[in-house]
Formats: C-alpha cells, sequence, structure tokens
C-alpha cells in the first residue's frame, strides 16, 4: 500500500449511521493506520478520530412534511459540504444510508470523479424507485447490508456487495445478567419488559406517551412486571415514575428484556438477533402518514417481517399503536411456554443465519480500500 495518507469523506446523518460509521472507520484503521478521516456524523464516529464538520444531532429529521421546515437549513448543509470537498479533495467518499442527502450529494459531486461507496442502500424496494438511477450510474459500490436487496437491486439493474449485516457480529455483553439486574435493582425471576421509543428525538416524544400509558394498563393486570426503557445518546426524557429504569445500552437492555415494545427500524432487527419477543410500534405526524400511505409499497413496517416476506413479529402502526393493542399482542409474549411466543424465537433463528458471519466491517473496510 502506499505511504502516502488517504483521506476518507464520510457523511452519515442519524445515530444508527454514526454507529456503523465508527465501526467502518475503526476496521479501516486496522488495514489503513495512516488513514484520515472527516465528514457528518456522531460522537462515536469522532471517537475513532473523524474530525466532525456537521453533527448528526443537527441531521437527523424524520417524516416528510417535518423535512421541509428543516429544508433551508440543509440547503446551507449541502452547499458547505460540496465546498469543504472540492477543497479538501479526498481520496474516497463513504456515504452511510440517509438517503435524502445523500442521493443529492452524490449527484452535485459527481464531476469530480471521486469514488463513492454508498454502505446501507436506500430502501428503493420499498418508495421511490427511481433512486435505482443515481445508484447505478453515480455510485462506484453498492454495500447492501440486507441478502433480500441484492436480489432486487440487480433484477433492477443494479450491481450491489453484500457481505453480511452488521448485527452478525459477535455480541459484546461485558457484566454478567446478575450484574446487570443488581445494578438497576431488577428481579430476575420476574419478567422484565423492555420499551424502545426511537432513537430520534421526534419519535420518543410521539411514541414514549403511549409506552407510558400502556405500562400504566399493564401494570394493573400484571403488577409484577418491571420496566427497563433503553435510552439513546443525546435524547431527553420526560419525568418518568421511580419504577422506570434507564439503560443507556439497549442492546444490553434488549439481550436481559423477557418481551419488548420496539419502533420499528434497526431496535426491530437487533431485538430478533438477541431472539427477544416483541411488539413493534411506529407513528408518524398525520400528514406524512397520509403521504406514506400513497407512496410506501410494501405490506410491512418492521424490517423483520419485511425480510421474512410474512408477519413474524406484531405491527402496531399509526392509529393501531393504542395501549390496548399493543398490550392484546404483548401478553401472549410473556407467557414463556405460549406457541406465540416459541414460533417468534423460531423465526428469529432463520432470520439470523440469512445475516452472515461475523467480520462484515472488515470485508466491507477491504472492499473499499482495495478496489
Amino acid at each position: 500500500m502506499s505511504s502516502s495518507i488517504k483521506k476518507y469523506f464520510i457523511v452519515a446523518g442519524e445515530p444508527s449511521g454514526d454507529l456503523h460509521g465508527s465501526k467502518l472507520i475503526k476496521s479501516i484503521k486496522t488495514l489503513d493506520s495512516k488513514a484520515s478521516f472527516m465528514g457528518h456524523g456522531g460522537n462515536l464516529m469522532k471517537n475513532e478520530g473523524m474530525k466532525i464538520l456537521e453533527h448528526i444531532d443537527n441531521l437527523s429529521i424524520m417524516g416528510f412534511f417535518e423535512i421541509l421546515k428543516h429544508l433551508p437549513r440543509m440547503y446551507i448543509i449541502m452547499k458547505r459540504t460540496i465546498n469543504i470537498i472540492k477543497k479538501s479533495k479526498p481520496d474516497k467518499i463513504i456515504l452511510i444510508d440517509y438517503p435524502g442527502f445523500n442521493l443529492r450529494l452524490a449527484k452535485k459531486i459527481n464531476y469530480l470523479n471521486i469514488p463513492i461507496t454508498y454502505f446501507i442502500l436506500p430502501q428503493a424496494w420499498a418508495w421511490k424507485k427511481n433512486r435505482t438511477k443515481i445508484l447505478n450510474n453515480i455510485i462506484d459500490k453498492n454495500i447492501s447490508i440486507f441478502p433480500f436487496e441484492k436480489t432486487w437491486y440487480e433484477n433492477n439493474g443494479v450491481a450491489v456487495n453484500y457481505l453480511g449485516h452488521p448485527l452478525a457480529e459477535t455480541k459484546h455483553f461485558d457484566e454478567s445478567t446478575k450484574s446487570f439486574c443488581d445494578r438497576h435493582s431488577l428481579d430476575i425471576e420476574k419478567p422484565i419488559i423492555g420499551l424502545f421509543p426511537g432513537s430520534r428525538q421526534q419519535e420518543i416524544d410521539r411514541h414514549l406517551p403511549i409506552y407510558i400509558k400502556t405500562v400504566e394498563l399493564l401494570r394493573k393486570e400484571k403488577p409484577e412486571i418491571q420496566i427497563l426503557l433503553g435510552k439513546s445518546p443525546n435524547i431527553k426524557l420526560p419525568q418518568l415514575p421511580n419504577y422506570y429504569c434507564i439503560e443507556s445500552n439497549s442492546r444490553k437492555a434488549m439481550i436481559i428484556s423477557n418481551v419488548a415494545i420496539v419502533c420499528s427500524g434497526t431496535a426491530s432487527l437487533e431485538c430478533a438477533v438477541e431472539e427477544t419477543p416483541m411488539v413493534v410500534c411506529y407513528k408518524l405526524s398525520f400528514f406524512s402518514w397520509q403521504l406514506a400511505k400513497i407512496l410506501v409499497k410494501v405490506d410491512f413496517s418492521s424490517i423483520v417481517n419485511i425480510m421474512e416476506n410474512k408477519q413474524v413479529v406484531p405491527e402496531c402502526i399509526q392509529h393501531n399503536m393504542t395501549p390496548k393493542n399493543i398490550i392484546s399482542e404483548l401478553l401472549p409474549l410473556l407467557d414463556k411456554n405460549s406457541n406465540k411466543r416459541e414460533k417468534m424465537i423460531l423465526d428469529f433463528a432463520f432470520l439470523k443465519e440469512s445475516l452472515g458471519t461475523p467480520g462484515v466491517y472488515n470485508r466491507i473496510a477491504e472492499l473499499i480500500i482495495n478496489n
């Protein structure tokens, strides 16, 4: 490898992208210790040595109409990003998820002829199928994290690399179950319900009040239940009852929980990998929901159900996201001997097999560096 310092410009606009970006940077550094990194991301990427130009706290926006309110600011960030790329002349550009911004950026910097890798592809199979044109014509390497995506994209004319899903990496639970429960004053013999309302403040504000009401009603029927809430970084929580246990490592909370109420997204897949039965919930603003009904072309909301192409986990979406509905789906899962719980865990095992083997970030790093 050349002794010159390779410069990488990386764009991640959400907490999940920050996580994936940090692990990818770490893998690149093991192969190229002299590599330098700058771009948009969060604290995890910063901790791996990347110079942060725009923090994800200023980039993470969810919802069709919510995005419109922030367009002027995003236009300024886009212009600034292009200027920095032109001046810094990175050797490679890595775009992580965040398609609304990243696909526009790719089009605008295409003329610079800098190799672009897109890691975690837009869900064009769900909506905006025309995004395949940009991926085919502009992106040099497309890297998917879902096995079914490779087939779908290639059937639509886009060459895609599938090297496994990051969740296939070996799990790291660096404390014993007893230690975790002692830390939170949890009784391992009594049921623990994990709450995972989302990684964005918008999601917390919309979901958590419904979660709280659900817990209140559930405790009347099952007073022995214990509540463990997984809190994402940089999230503000309202005042909660003192029986709520707050855990900043959501993955640990998922492992410990007997069942979970989970925001649709990566968290539902994480729960499946940890074989924690769940009810998946999500709620958009009224106008975003109306638009989603017109534009989105998939039968399910949860990636777990989409990957299996059947309902593996129950979904309480939008107007169906009520405490009554959530409790109705959750109660059978609390019974360790119920057929519903056993079948769900069996389906999780099949799903885990499709995610590939550990070493995903290293394989992706090798592909980016050596091609």
